[in-house]
């Protein structure tokens, strides 16, 4: 439930010019630090508000109910597969001109998703949204890195953690609110237009942000761009559509689509050793423990956002309750991974280190078991939001343990592509989750297929416990080095890393999840 890095954004302030940091701070950075706050919260809101108001949307312009995954999906794919390249546009053309062309292709997209005539529409321009927050997202590490200077930089960017934390908590409050109050006649429609004035705003601010871009121009990759897309698409898009198409081709499609991966991984293991740029940096995937920090995180948003889903398929589908009730009981959910984050943030994960993520996922599951046990009682349990606090404490406490822990063994020219396809990893595993847990739903609907959509997270938080095992324990000879002192010394010592100006991984993934771990030797303080 939340926005989180990409490659350029980490890569950037490990290595970063000299030449490009000017004497004095920028005069004019914390108008323009409110720019790029307002515009990640914006991003972040349009990835959850949507999700109680969805099933309005269904009813107001047509289609099954099996349309309703696709209203998150059609944003939350796009965003995942384009973030890495939205990170090399702003390397390439200059994070400002990038961002605000970004900014006002989300307000664009955003009038035409309220004013989208049919369903149909209202998806092709959901698409849009997502790639514009693509573009967006992996520049504000950047930007920020190049306005301010000492313990302000960490000051700066200390608040988006907060900032995205309440965007996160509001954004299915929200959604429930503004379609209740049908603003104008608006309905569902208010969902959309609350982007026009914060994106207004944003742009109002834009001309306060200085120019920043890498000393030297990265290519783009477009075959490994493409490569990774049509993966994805084959892999999620025959999940969305199942029940609609012919026996077989959802294994079809993933099969093909696990095929597409693997030749993305030999098209990027060979550009690599030509000196070519890539989406990835292949070192990343010389032991077990990185590929399985990235199964670990896609499995957990997976199961904790298609549980959300559920929740409000059956509130406003099997028992009849409006967008704002929905919105009110997903409620205690923020709120319970607020807490957790806090408190593993700022006590447990100094303490306990990885021993905090088997502890998260086991409140998780008894979280899951709860909601399992609360949806024999009848539709519209009361102990359900109980049970969703709990699911929420145990998320909050997995998540600032998780990227402590996958982020500090990485090198420094590891630590920007890592970021980003752990970015990319959350977004695309939210989709899968909606796409799986939400057809598990629909297939035996009512209280009982909230059960199976329960059972099958619980199923899902036993593959995080195992990944996250895997992930904690493997050796890593790399990490024993830099432990024994014979890493580089210096951030920028590798040849081979692209030089930029922006924050280390922890900067974003960790702050953002209330953790701040001075042992990491990549985090910049």
């Amino acid at each position: 439930m939340s926005a989180h890095p990409t490659p350029e954004q980490q890569e950037s302030a490990q290595q970063a010019p000299t030449h490009q940091v000017p004497a004095r701070p920028h005069p004019r950075r914390w108008w323009a630090l409110c720019a790029l706050l307002t515009a990640e919260a914006m991003n972040l809101l349009d990835a959850t508000i949507v999700q109680v108001a969805a099933p309005r949307m269904r009813a107001d312009l047509g289609g099954p109910a099996a349309a309703v995954p696709w209203l998150t999906t059609a944003y939350t794919l796009p965003f995942a597969v384009l973030l890495l390249t939205g990170g090399r546009l702003g390397d390439r053309a200059g994070r400002r001109r990038v961002f605000r062309v970004g900014v006002v292709g989300f307000l664009l997209a955003s009038l035409a998703c309220a004013c989208a005539p049919t369903l149909g529409t209202l998806l092709v321009f959901r698409a849009v949204q997502g790639a514009a927050a693509a573009v967006i997202v992996p520049q504000t590490i950047g930007l920020i890195k190049a306005m301010f200077r000492g313990p302000e930089t960490a000051r700066a960017l200390g608040t988006i953690g907060p900032v995205m934390g309440l965007a996160a908590v509001s954004g299915p409050v929200l959604g429930g609110v503004l379609t209740h109050a049908d603003l104008f006649g608006s309905s569902w429609r208010s969902v959309f237009l609350v982007n026009l004035p914060l994106a207004l705003a944003v742009l109002a601010l834009a001309p306060q942000l200085t120019e920043d871009r890498a000393p030297r121009r990265p290519g783009l990759d477009p075959v490994g761009s493409a490569l990774a897309a049509l993966a994805t698409g084959l892999v999620v898009l025959p999940l969305l559509a199942a029940g609609s198409t012919p026996p077989g081709w959802t294994a079809a499609g993933a099969a093909l689509g696990a095929a597409v991966a693997v030749g993305f991984a030999v098209h990027q293991r060979r550009g690599a050793r030509r000196g070519a740029d890539t989406l990835v940096e292949p070192s990343l995937f010389t032991t077990a423990r990185f590929p399985a920090a990235l199964t670990a995180l896609s499995l957990a948003f997976a199961a904790t956002t298609g549980l959300s889903l559920v929740v409000v398929l059956q509130l406003q589908l099997g028992s009849g309750a409006d967008a704002l009730a929905s919105g009110l009981t997903l409620l205690p959910m923020s709120a319970g991974l607020a807490v957790g984050s806090v408190w593993a943030g700022t006590s447990l994960v100094r303490r306990y280190g990885a021993r905090v993520m088997p502890a998260g996922i086991a409140v998780m599951a008894a979280g899951m078991v709860a909601a399992v046990a609360a949806y024999r009682t009848g539709e519209r349990p009361e102990l359900l939001p109980y049970a969703l606090a709990v699911v929420g404490l145990g998320q909050g406490l997995f998540t600032p343990a998780f990227f402590t822990t996958a982020l500090r063994p990485l090198r420094p020219q590891e630590t920007g592509s890592a970021a980003g396809l752990l970015n990319a990893v959350q977004q695309l595993g939210s989709t899968l989750g909606v796409a799986v847990l939400g057809r598990i739903y629909l297939s035996a609907p009512q209280a009982a297929g909230a059960q199976h959509a329960c059972w099958m997270a619980l199923g899902v938080l036993a593959a995080v416990a195992v990944a996250a095992r895997v992930m904690s324990t493997t050796h890593d000879v790399r990490a024993d080095a830099r432990a024994d002192g014979c890493s580089d010394a210096h951030a920028g010592s590798d040849p081979d890393s692209h030089p930029s100006d922006q924050a280390p991984p922890a900067a974003r993934t960790a702050e953002s999840d209330g953790v701040s771990d001075r042992r990491e030797p990549t985090r910049a303080r």
